[in-house]
């Protein structure tokens, strides 16, 4: 996953990376495994503090306004 080895790349350490965002070491561990249900906006602050961004690809026809509801609901049944 990005998140982890971007800390990796970085030499951060999970306890530090945690205490930075706010969150658990536990709540790190999982999201590095990819356990499902992590908040976003938690996510997100990871991605900051690692100098990370989030791009999404285009699921309509006007780049400018991606349907977030849509990108959601395909990502939850991909088929």
């Amino acid at each position: 996953m990005a998140l982890r080895d971007q800390r990796r790349r970085l030499k951060l350490n999970q306890d530090h990376l945690a205490k930075h965002i706010g969150v658990s070491r536990k709540w790190l561990i999982d999201v590095e495994k990819g356990k499902p249900g992590a908040e976003l906006g938690l996510i997100l602050r990871a991605f900051t503090a690692l100098g990370l961004s989030l791009t999404l690809g285009d699921f309509g026809t006007n780049p400018s306004a991606t349907d977030i509801d849509r990108v959601i609901e395909r990502a939850r049944d991909p088929s």
